[in-house]
């Protein structure tokens, strides 16, 4: 079997290999979709495949929806290319469950794909921006995504959108507000763009990004004066914060080799040149969450029937707060760093290991959740009692404390630093209390040394900060603590990494004690850690 239309066909042989087709007309959903599309997607990897594009199905299925969604990648065109293109924009999704089942569905609510550096692609989304019928653009392209400074990561390329004007741009948000431009200028039509990505107030920096360059064309006249005050009209133009919680790690070679044995043959990955892994399979786990900001001028998608939680702006603050701060991504990187320096290389057997997990229960339980505000609509009590018991714990996602490890110094400020200024600003609660999240940002110093706890070497993940954090460091040596004297110091003031001066905080000598002690030589960091969990 492999994936493309005709051999959908054969529903026998993918039915015999227990994996469920799209039940709907998909040439009908094309259709649909040319002549009145609701729905773009910028950022075509596989969260997207995964989790929005089934979410469609679903209401495809259910008949509640009739178009399918219009995808565009403005990073990696390959993408298209490589994967979209040669599989009729389809995808096998493996959902592995943490009791050992799969499920195993091909995804068909894409109508089409294209990439936006190519002028004849995006003269069609052009057209469909034009489109009154257009409800909603969203976005997976990563925090990175938002920057100014472009995908290329050259600021020249923004700055020469910014003088060229809507016509002639070649950066990601730039085309991105060009397309805008085309909606106002085809009658100022509402529209909602809703960021999906994983990160705080996501909204905000979609709407920074796109207003940047309505101001700065429209203050040359390179538009007409009111497209700014169009882009800047919430009842025009949305711009929806959102929390997305869903876990799809690159494709697994055991995942592949499960679908080969039951007959899918189609199963190659492939690395791009912008070192994105794609296969035509998405391996994913069974947990997912979606709260939206209920702000859509020109209509919805009924997605609340796909599982979506719709609410106000304050109610998915809270949300967010709730996952990125407390009861998963703090946890996520406390594994992750001390899964580095202990030699893991699977997240899943991290939580095997007893100190590791009680690491985990008391950073979530204990010093995490009493900061938490209950949003209401999703207990924080069960949220982290799914993460610890099942989530972290299946043995069947494919994660890596190496990959959770990546741009550790952008992470820290929200997934830490969030609940040191919530303990510094109670009446209630004395930050000195906290001992394991110090412990964790001990840790991560000691891994930046790129040693791990038996004194070999570790190549260490990407992080934009590291040739600063690690000449900082320079000089450290494993089995001599009093190389360390005063050098952690630049890093624990900054208040960039951690929110807040962790001098101020009064928690810097206590983190610096620590990793004195992880230095003392081989085992250190495991002998630490046992002594801290008493």
């Amino acid at each position: 079997m492999k994936l493309n239309f005709k051999e959908l066909q054969d529903t026998a042989a993918w039915e015999k290999a227990g994996i469920s087709l799209p039940r709907f007309d998909s040439g009908a959903m094309q259709k649909a979709a040319k002549e009145s599309p609701r729905w773009v997607h910028f950022g075509a990897g596989n969260i997207f495949r995964a989790f929005p594009a089934a979410l469609q199905q679903t209401l495809l299925e259910k008949g509640l929806e009739k178009a399918g969604i219009i995808a565009a990648e403005g990073y990696d065109g390959e993408i298209i290319d490589k994967l979209f293109t040669p599989h009729d924009n389809l995808s096998l999704v493996v959902t592995l469950k943490a009791d050992g089942g799969i499920d195993k569905k091909v995804i068909g609510s894409i109508a089409s794909a294209h990439r936006i550096d190519k002028e004849a692609e995006l003269d069609k989304l052009r057209a469909v921006f034009r489109s009154p019928s257009l409800q909603m653009v969203s976005f997976t392209i990563t925090e990175k995504g938002y920057s100014l400074s472009s995908p290329k990561g050259t600021l020249p390329d923004v700055e020469a959108d910014f003088k060229a004007g809507p016509a002639k741009v070649s950066s990601y948000i730039g085309r991105l507000a060009a397309l805008c431009y085309e909606r106002y200028k085809a009658g100022a039509l509402p529209l909602a763009l809703v960021s999906m990505d994983n990160c705080s107030h996501n909204g905000d920096k979609l709407y920074a990004a796109v207003e940047t360059f309505a101001r700065v064309w429209t203050e040359a006249g390179l538009t007409e004066k009111g497209f700014l005050d169009y882009i800047r009209d919430p009842k025009k133009v949305s711009f929806p914060w959102s929390m997305i919680d869903k876990i799809t790690p690159r494709p697994d070679e055991s995942v592949k080799l499960m679908l080969e044995k039951i007959g899918f043959t189609d199963t190659e990955g492939q690395v791009t040149s912008k070192n994105t892994y794609i296969a035509p399979f998405v391996n994913a786990e069974e947990a997912q969450y979606l709260v939206i900001e209920d702000l859509f001028p020109n209509g919805r998608p009924a997605l609340e029937n796909a599982g979506v939680l719709f609410a106000a702006r304050e109610t998915v603050d809270k949300v967010e707060k709730m996952k990125v701060c407390t009861c998963l991504n703090p946890l996520h990187t406390a594994l992750a760093v001390f899964g580095c320096l202990l030699g893991y290389t699977k997240i899943s057997e991290e939580m095997k290991d007893a100190d590791l997990l009680k690491l985990v229960e008391i950073i979530g339980y204990k010093e995490g959740l009493p900061v938490v505000v209950d949003p209401g609509i999703i207990s924080p009590k069960q949220f982290i009692d799914e993460v610890i018991k099942v989530r972290i714990p299946n043995p069947f996602m494919p994660d890596t404390p190496q990959r959770i490890a990546t741009d550790t110094s952008q992470k820290i400020p929200i997934r830490f630093g969030e609940t040191i200024k919530a303990y510094m600003a109670s009446s209630s609660l004395n930050v000195k209390d906290l001992k394991l999240i110090p412990l964790v940002l001990a840790a991560w110093i000691r891994y930046l040394l790129g040693i791990d706890d038996e004194g070999k070497a570790f190549e260490l993940s990407s992080d934009p900060m590291l040739p600063v954090l690690q000449e900082n460091l320079k000089g450290i040596e494993l089995g001599k603590p009093e190389t360390a004297k005063g050098k952690p110091c630049a890093i624990l003031s900054n208040e960039k990494i951690f929110a807040v001066n962790l001098y101020d905080a009064g928690l810097a000598e206590q983190i610096e004690g620590y990793f004195d002690e992880m230095l003392a030589g081989k085992g250190a960091v495991r002998k630490t850690l046992q002594k801290y969990l008493k």
